[in-house]
């Protein structure tokens, strides 16, 4: 029997968009199962708390067995091994992620061997980024068209609503 091929995509996800669900989605086309890991460090304050964010992820990919969400505070390359990924996933709107993933990319494949894996966001969702979203709420603007389209109205909801 084949080795189950998994990427981790992992990152704050402070909040996840479109634009990730968007990576997600197409990576399943390559790999068997996606793990996203979202980045809960608990000296770090995030906009949206870890729990939320791991909520979000799993509502927007409710029914979808090959995505599976875990929270994780450690170095990525040692949460890849704990759950048996092949690759790391990163997406990249521009050049300026490029050069920021490149660096990462090297030092994790250098620590352990694992390859990173790069999917260019797609071109109509390439303006998306959670810093984007994070300004939109704090000034109570409307964030539906960022946020992934699988997302309950029910969890959108809890998100814009939520004050920190």
């Amino acid at each position: 029997m084949a080795k189950k091929r998994i990427a981790l995509f992992q990152g704050s996800f402070d909040p996840f968009t479109r634009g990730h669900e968007s990576i997600v989605k197409r990576a399943l086309s390559i790999f068997d199962e996606v793990v996203v890991a979202v980045v809960c460090n608990s000296q770090k304050r995030g906009f949206l708390p870890a729990d939320m964010r791991v909520k979000v992820i799993e509502d927007a990919f409710r029914g979808e067995e090959r995505v599976k969400v875990v929270c994780s505070d450690g170095l990525t390359v040692d949460v890849a091994k704990e759950v048996g990924a092949c690759c790391l996933l990163r997406g990249i709107r521009n050049a300026i992620d490029y050069e920021y993933e490149k660096g990462n990319a090297e030092v994790n494949l250098r620590l352990s061997g694992i390859e990173t894996i790069y999917l260019t966001t797609s071109p109509e969702l390439s303006h998306v980024s959670s810093t984007i979203v994070r300004e939109l709420l704090k000034f109570d603007k409307n964030i539906k068209d960022y946020m992934p389209a699988g997302l309950s109205s029910e969890m959108l909801n809890e998100v814009t609503t939520f004050k920190p």
